[in-house]
This record gives C-alpha cells, structure tokens and sequence, in this order.
C-alpha cells in the first residue's frame, strides 16, 4: 500500500506556518520586558514618575491574562484564523500606540492595547505548531514554545537596552512591526480557518469578576504609594471594587456547575499545588528584572546597553534549565529536580543581597545565572507536577490556569515589590540622616552646610537609602519562594504512563 506524501507546497507552507507561529510566542513574551532596560529614557521622555514605572509591565501582563482566558470561546465562535489576523493587527496598532504617546497614562493604555492583543497569540500559536506537524515532533514543538516564550522574557531587557541606546528608545518597538507583518502574511496565505463545530457556551459573568477583583487589586497597590493609601477616596473605590469582583467570583463558582474555571480541576492536588507555586514563580521572574535594571542604572550608573547585556546569564541559565529538563526520561520522579530548582533560586536570591555599589558585573552575572537556571528547571518540573495526576481531558485548561498564575504572580509582584522600595526608601533615609550630627537630627545640618553642600549630602543619603531599599526586596522575593518550597513535599507521585 502506498503512502501519499504531502506536497513540496504543503511542506513549506507547515514550515512557514510553524516558524510564523515559534515567532509569535517569542514576540509576544519578549515585549513583556523589552521596555525593562530602557526606562530611564522612557521616564525622561513622558516624565514618568517612579512609582508609574510598574505600569509599563503590570498594564502589559494584566491585559494579556484576561485576553488569555477568553481565546478558546473566542477561536471556537468566530473562527481561529480571524481571531489570530485580528489580534495581531491590534498588537501592531499598540506597537505604533506605544511610539506616539507623550505621556505615562498615554503609554499605559497603548501597552494595555497590546497586552490584550497578546493574549491570544501564545495559546493559538501552541494550537497551530501541534496541528501542522505531526505527532512524532509534538514533544519538540512543545518543549521549542516554552524555549521562544521564556528566551523573549529574559532577553528582552538586552535587546530594548541596545536599540534604546543607539537608535531611541522608540525603535524597541518599531522593530516588531516587521516581525508582526510576515505572521500576518504567513498565516494568512497558509493557516485554514477552523471554528468549533458546536458552540460553547462561556461564563463571561465568572471571568468579569474574577477580573474586576484583580484589576481592582491591581490599580490600588499601583496607586496606593502615590495616593497615601487609605487617605484617598480613589483607593478605597478600588478596594471595594477588588474584595466585590472576588465576592461575587467566590459566590459564582460556589452555587453553579459549570463556570470557566472547571471544579474539576481544583480536585487535583497535585494542580492546585501547581498553582501557588507558580504564582510565586511568577513573583521571582519579572519583579527581578524589574528590580535589576533600576539599580544598574540609576545607582550604579551602568550605560543602558551594558545593563541589558548583564541580563543575558539570566536567559542563558533559564533556556538551558529547560533544556536540561527535556533530557530527563519521563519516568524519574520530577520532585528531586523540583526541590533543587527552587533552592538554586533561593541561594541566587541570597547572593544578591550581598549587592553594593562597589560591586562589578560579575556579581550581577552570577547570581542572574544561578537564579535562571533554577527557575528553568522549576517551570517544566512543574508541569510535570500538574499533568502527572491529572485528566487528560482537564490538561489544555490546567496549563492555562498555571500560565495565568505566574502572570498574575509577575504583575502582583511587580507592585508590591515597588510599594516595599519606595517605602523603605523613605526609612532608610530618615535613619540616615538623623545619625548626620552630634545631635541626631537633620535640622541642624542646615546652620553649618551651605545650600549646594546640603543638597549634595541629601543626595548622597538618599542614594545609598536607595541602594539598601532596593536590596531589601530581593529578601522578599527569596521569602516568597523559601515559603512555597515545603508544599513540594505534599506533591504526589505521577501516575505511571500508559
């Protein structure tokens, strides 16, 4: 019996399709941190405060996690083909948003555009790599998306920091608009439409209040530094609106059957455990990067290029932990590896408690090095975690409700990271000074110092309060993950394949 072999033009037109696909993942995930080492532009251009630089990321995440969660209904009603066309047009509308603004809000809204445009982008992408090739090249294609997704998070801060340096920080995102525009084409001349046969009905009540109280949460430790927390009538709006969107979820879930997040899944151990750490995973990958390059830049006054290539031993560590992973056969038991991935993470963070400003790159370098490389070797171990005990039927919305996790836990991170800087800040500070003369208290300093010697000596408290704040917060981040670590040990076993 003859085999009939796909056409040449079949055969290229899943190559172009999977290359097309690879770099959309890879696009989506690096423009989460391309603006991470161009910040000090970016603030001087839109006089951006301090306390708005997490909205550059959280508006970014936040918007593509309520997208994430509605592309399978969205594929299903309208088509996959036309869902994936227009969400890449509006992510190329938000590149070019993103160039045009002239102020912080302006800016977060355009990363709001594109975030939400982003969403779609990594699941269908997934969909599309499985469905073109053939199931032999499943366990690659699979293992090549997470590599794009977690390589564009961890060099993004390397590119954005070259093109902001020698071309404007601008052109960080002109050089996507290209990229976005052969996916467009690629999909469009070779990717089918496909729409669910019977339509599915969605709980858009259980996914609205779900992202009020996030959104909600969100806004208000964004805000609460600037706004004196509940001092302001802003922040309490947002409070209520958080703890109501939460309510009403909790409520939802409790008195129906059926609702986005199935029951089912949280009946699995193993996924609910899955979860909590993901979300802490999520607290340690992004508020890093989002920690790390301030610090190089503004205190330790390291160019914007040279701080984003002190971030590549970080994605160099990440991709090769994953990798790592891939070699490991399916039947050795993942926890071991789960353990020893989140005490290098643990042991980088404690390395880098020991920053100071007489410090060189290597001490950056290290520490990025062995924290990658322990969450490299978490990610996928905890995949392995999930899926080992659950339904496969349950698996497509296990992996999205873990990707969710670490998105929710990266955003929420962001913000509390940026509310414990500026406060400790402000501590570190007022004990500092007061120790400036023999009588303990700041005032004085003004009788004896002249007005440019008083506020160069502000300046350097203020620099060295910033240094100690900023090293704080990498103990929190290493808290976080030593608090998770014990629930590893409740993790049951995978059950044996069939």
């Amino acid at each position: 019996m003859s085999v009939a072999l796909p056409s040449t033009a079949a055969a290229d037109g899943h190559r172009a399709m999977s290359l097309a696909a690879l770099l959309a993942t890879y696009m989506q995930a690096v423009n989460i941190s391309l603006p991470n080492a161009a910040l000090p532009h970016i603030q001087g251009t839109l006089s951006m405060a301090n306390d708005e630089v997490g909205w550059v990321f959280s508006s970014y995440i936040a918007a593509s996690a309520v997208s994430m969660s509605v592309t399978s209904w969205l594929a299903g009603r309208y088509g996959r083909k036309s869902v994936y066309q227009f969400s890449l047009a509006v992510f190329a509308l938000g590149l070019v948003l993103d160039t045009l603004a002239t102020s912080s809000v302006q800016f977060a809204l355009a990363r709001i555009v594109q975030g939400a445009a982003s969403g779609p982008l990594a699941p269908l992408s997934l969909a599309i790599l499985l469905e073109v090739q053939p199931p032999a090249r499943h366990a690659r294609l699979s293992l090549a998306w997470t590599v794009c997704s977690l390589l564009g998070i961890s060099s993004g801060a390397s590119i954005g920091g070259w093109f902001s340096e020698y071309f404007g920080w601008r052109s960080i995102f002109y050089v996507s608009l290209p990229v976005t525009a052969f996916i467009f084409l690629a999909m469009a001349f070779w990717l089918r439409e496909k729409r669910a046969e019977r339509r599915q009905p969605f709980d858009f009540f259980g996914l609205a209040t779900f992202s009020f109280g996030m959104i909600g949460l969100q806004v208000l430790l964004d805000r609460s530094e600037r706004l004196e927390w509940f001092e302001s009538r802003e922040i309490w709006i947002e409070a209520v609106v958080s703890v109501l969107g939460f309510y009403l979820f909790v409520v939802h879930v409790m008195t129906r059957k059926e609702h986005f997040l199935r029951t089912a899944l949280f009946r699995d151990r193993n996924l609910v455990l899955s979860i909590v750490i993901s979300f802490a995973v999520g607290l340690v990958l992004l508020p890093t990067l989002a920690l790390t390059s301030p610090m190089l830049e503004e205190l330790l006054n390291y160019p914007v290029d040279t701080t984003g290539y002190m971030t590549i031993p970080r994605g160099v560590g990440l991709v090769g932990g994953v990798l790592l992973m891939s070699l490991v056969p399916a039947q050795i038991d993942y926890r071991p590896f789960l353990i020893g991935g989140m005490a290098l993470v643990v042991y980088a963070n404690w390395l880098m408690l020991g920053y100071s400003p007489a410090m060189d790159w290597r001490a950056v370098a290290e520490a990025g090095f062995l924290q990658g490389a322990g969450l490299g070797i978490v990610i996928p171990a905890l995949a392995k975690a999930a899926f080992g005990t659950l339904d496969p039927k349950l698996r497509p919305e296990g992996g999205a409700l873990i990707n969710l996790s670490r998105l929710y836990g990266s955003t929420i991170g962001i913000a509390v990271v940026q509310i414990f800087f500026y406060g400790n800040t402000q501590a570190m500070h007022v004990a500092l000074a007061k120790d400036l003369t023999p009588y303990r208290t700041a005032a004085h300093v003004a009788g004896s110092i002249a007005k440019p010697g008083l506020a160069a000596l502000n300046g350097m408290v203020t620099h060295q309060a910033a240094v100690v704040a900023i090293i704080g917060q990498f103990e929190i981040l290493m808290f976080a993950m030593l608090v998770v670590s014990p629930l590893v040990l409740f993790l049951r076993k995978p059950r044996p394949a069939s």
